[in-house]
Order: structure tokens, then sequence, then C-alpha cells
């Protein structure tokens, strides 16, 4: 689904970076003296970090759980000294300098979506080569490979606990379910039209999915049915992400809003929240969305290469964040500080404290 005009190649992998954008001196309007610089709120080696190193746009980003690696990927034709003419996934430290650590390469289409797995041992990801992978981190190995898709794949996410499972949704109208321990699915759903966004609620017994008809549906994962359908967005869903509490859903979607659901039980009012201000635009990409870890923000990319943060309670937007230089792709916030990185269509990333 996502930009399929530029989709023919491969891997993801971790690619060097080390430019600091640590303009934080400041010249007053009425002296020529240096201004104190702000005070620090991350442990980042500047303010703002810039990695640079990916030669394709970037369609995904994550951090490690416990914060000190991020991982990247999307359509890099890059070649780099270890891989010729490869799609690679890139692993990068998040402190210091923001090194390279390692490239992952195995992938024969682009890398739609990563995430770690809830231990952070292994990354998995879907790939328009029809494909999703489980790499190890340490031996940056794909491990397993699973096949079952007939097109490609947009979309990946795994249960936050119980039996790693995963689940995906693609271009072949089919929403799967999979057990990592198992290559083929163990359960196919018939979406109708094509998934572009994927979640599960906090004990994986539902599963939500998104796609170009612009509704959510809510799976029941004993009778693989439709429990309800979340009905709001006018346009294609391109990111579906859970609240750390388990109680509501964010998606995000191509009529160029922001929706917080209320997905606990017997609930009457199902859309509690409308947040705008972002926009997509003819490019299509899937753009995805993100909580903070308490839940009090959340965040999205933007056609206009902006990233926004918007407070929860509020929805009013806190920033609206310069840099890039096309659509940004992806966002993640750190899982432990202030920090939000953010990968765009001009190949870079951007890791950033935030108050």
């Amino acid at each position: 689904m996502v930009v399929e005009q530029k989709r023919k190649a491969n891997d993801f992998a971790l690619v060097p970076s080390k430019k600091a954008r640590n303009e934080v001196a400041n010249k007053s309007n009425n002296s020529n003296a240096l201004q104190p610089a702000p005070a620090r709120t991350s442990n980042l080696f500047a303010p703002i970090m810039l990695l640079e190193g990916h030669e394709g746009e970037i369609f995904t980003v994550d951090f490690h759980p416990e914060g000190q690696y991020l991982a990247s990927s999307g359509f890099d034709r890059k070649i780099c000294k270890y891989f010729e003419d490869a799609f690679l996934l890139d692993l990068w430290s998040v402190y210091g300098e923001c090194e390279n650590i390692s490239v992952m390469t195995g992938h024969t289409g682009a890398v739609t979506e990563l995430h770690f797995t809830t231990d952070g041992s292994h990354i998995f990801t879907s790939s328009t080569d029809h494909t999703l992978g489980l790499w190890d981190i340490v031996t940056a190995q794909r491990v397993k490979k699973y096949k079952g898709h007939t097109t490609f794949v947009n979309c990946v996410q795994a249960a936050r606990r119980g039996p790693q499972l995963l689940c995906s949704g693609g271009d072949d109208s089919t929403l799967r379910l999979w057990d990592t321990r198992k290559k083929q699915n163990v359960a196919t759903m018939n979406t109708t039209y094509q998934t572009t966004a994927v979640s599960f609620n906090d004990v994986a017994d539902q599963i939500f999915s998104g796609g170009i008809d612009n509704d959510i549906k809510v799976w029941d994962m004993r009778n693989k049915e439709i429990l309800y359908v979340l009905k709001g967005h006018t346009d294609t869903i391109t990111g579906l992400a859970l609240s750390s509490d388990g109680s509501y859903l964010l998606s995000n979607a191509m009529d160029n809003t922001l929706r917080i659901w209320d997905i606990r039980p017997l609930r009457q009012e199902r859309c509690v929240k409308i947040f705008s201000g972002h926009q997509h635009n003819f490019e299509k990409n899937l753009l995805r969305c993100a909580w903070s870890p308490d839940d009090s923000k959340i965040s999205a990319g933007s056609a206009d290469r902006f990233v926004y943060v918007w407070d929860t309670t509020s929805r009013r937007i806190l920033y609206k964040l310069p840099g890039h230089n096309g659509s940004v792709n992806d966002v993640k916030f750190h899982p432990n500080e202030p920090i939000l990185v953010s990968g765009g269509s001009d190949k870079q990333l951007y890791l950033g404290e935030i108050d």
C-alpha cells in the first residue's frame, strides 16, 4: 500500500551518524553577550542529534525497551561497506555520538514497519517482499522468516504479554496472526480491503486493524470475527498505537486527524478526542503515531516536514518541531527520558529533547 511505485528492495541496517545539532548558545537582542544555554532535560550528547547514513526514505523507527538503542529502516538503496545494493535496517546507539552499531540485511523489499520485542532481544519487521522477519540484535542475523502474505505487508505488531504473538496486515486484504515459534500463520482474517495498520489490545485477545475503507475493525481472537467497528475517520488509516495502560487506542488517518478511542468494555462513546494540525499529502505514505510513556502526550509526523506533539488532556499542540526536509513518516518517544525520535523521506533521523 505504501508508496508502491518506489518499493523494490531489501533490508534493514544500522548506519553511521555523528552530527550534533547543538545550537544552544544565542545572542541577546540587546547585546553581543552569549545567553546561557537552556537547561538540559536528557542524557543525549546534544539537545538535538542528526543521524545520517540512510540513502533512502525512512519509514519506521523504534527505541529499545530500555532506551539505549534505536532501530530504523525503510526504502534504502544504500551501498554500505558490508552489504552492496541492500535495503538496510539500522541499529544505533542513542547516547554518546549515536554510533551505528550494526547492519542487518535479508529482506528483498522495503521495510514498512519494525518493532523491538518486549524483552529487547530481537526486532520484528514487515516488508514489501511479502514476508515478516525476526532478527537477533546481538548477531545481527535474521532468525525467522514468516511467509503467508501474497503481496506487500504494510504493518506488524507484537503482543505485549503472554505467548509471543505477531499480527500483520497487507495489500492482500488479510489480517494474519503468527506464533513466533512457528513459520506459518496460525490464523487468517479477511479484511475485504487493504490493511495498513494493526495493533493488539493489552491482553492480546483482540486485534485492531485499519485500512483503506477508513474504519478500524476490532477482532475477537477466540472466534476470529469482528466484535465491533470504530467509525469516524473519512480516509485511510495510517497508524494505530495502544496507550500504556491499554485503555485507549490512538489512530492516525489521511483525513488529517488523530483520534483517541476508548476501547474499554461496554463503553457508549468510543471516540473521545480528535486532534488536528498535521498533514498528509499526495505521497500517501503511512504516517504512524505514538504515545508518550505516561500517556500525557501523543505525536505524529506530517507531510509538511514537521513533527507534532499534542497534550492529550487539552488537545493543544505543545510542539511543532522543524528540521526535516521531507515528509516525517514515523515518530517514537523514548521509554525513560524526554526524547523524541523521527524518521522521514529526507533520509534523516532526528533525536531531540523535549520538556
